[in-house]
């Protein structure tokens, strides 16, 4: 294919351009560049959301049943001036993703330079020999199965776009980002998760080995969020919450906002030669 990155089992040389050097700060804007971020309707999502419109990126959100990210889009769209728009889609349908892909792309400029795969549900049942087989399905096809169907369709748009003769205005390649966790590198103790870290090491080795396929025409990354003050560890009894603390070194649970320099860097043009990374925002857990 026009796009492979190997010739006779090596890789061809330049299969990417460098671009010009220059000052810095300008590489991180994202201004008249459209973005998907998946699961945004609240918590770290929604910080990615706001990060990247601020940069200057029009910004779709893609929600599943949080209907509070109709009213987040609009407060967006308000505060940065720039496109944004809140939309339902169940990313653990292929056919869902594609379509809401072909739309937005539609809608916003006929261009997709960003996806963030974000969507993501943890495991609530305790040890693997006690959870039910089908929450055990549920977790791995919204976590893992869900970032699969989103970078097909995102991948699709980016390869068409850099084989186009007339791409998108500013337009240099694609990045795609999913959000992994420092649970695909250890083991979470106390509370028993195996299904989740599974999926989650997954997300990881998935997006590196998109990296090699897709380096033509795009980036591929992820970011691995330690214990992170959101929605989704509601269900955890604060005595586990207090474990977690005692094994952080900064002691504490992060915030969401302290997720957006990474994400905004991995979106961006600073990031033009970092491909099949995972960066570990954890506040240290998985050093000792």
């Amino acid at each position: 294919m026009a796009d492979s990155p190997m010739q006779n089992g090596v890789f061809a040389h330049d299969n990417t351009t460098a671009p010009k050097s220059g000052r810095v700060l300008p590489l991180f804007s994202l201004k008249g560049k459209t973005a998907i971020v998946s699961g945004a309707g609240a918590g770290i999502g929604l910080a990615i959301a706001h990060a990247f419109a601020e940069a200057g990126a029009n910004v779709a959100i893609w929600y599943n049943s949080n209907k509070k990210a109709l009213d987040c889009a609009a407060d967006i769209e308000k505060t940065y001036g720039v496109k944004c728009k809140a939309y339902q889609v169940d990313v653990t349908s292929s056919t869902a993703v594609h379509a809401a892909v072909s739309t937005i792309v539609q809608e916003f400029n006929s261009r997709l330079d960003i996806f963030v795969a974000n969507s993501g549900i943890p495991w609530t049942q305790g040890p693997a020999l006690s959870g039910s087989l089908q929450h055990y399905h549920k977790v791995v096809s919204t976590d893992l199965d869900g970032t699969f169907f989103c970078a097909r369709a995102a991948g699709a748009v980016f390869r068409a776009q850099s084989l186009s003769p007339t791409p998108p205005e500013n337009y240099s390649t694609g990045s795609f980002i999913a959000t992994a966790s420092m649970s695909g590198h250890i083991v979470n103790i106390p509370q028993m998760q195996a299904a989740y870290n599974a999926a989650k090491a997954g997300v990881i080795h998935l997006c590196r080995s998109l990296a090699v396929e897709w380096v033509r025409f795009a980036r591929v990354n992820t970011v691995s969020p330690g214990y992170m003050a959101t929605e989704i560890s509601d269900f955890v009894p604060q005595e586990t919450k207090d474990i977690w603390k005692s094994k952080i070194p900064m002691g504490r649970e992060g915030e969401a906002n302290e997720l957006k320099g990474a994400f905004l860097y991995l979106a961006s043009d600073a990031s033009s030669y970092t491909t099949g990374t995972d960066i570990v925002v954890d506040g240290g857990y998985c050093l000792p």
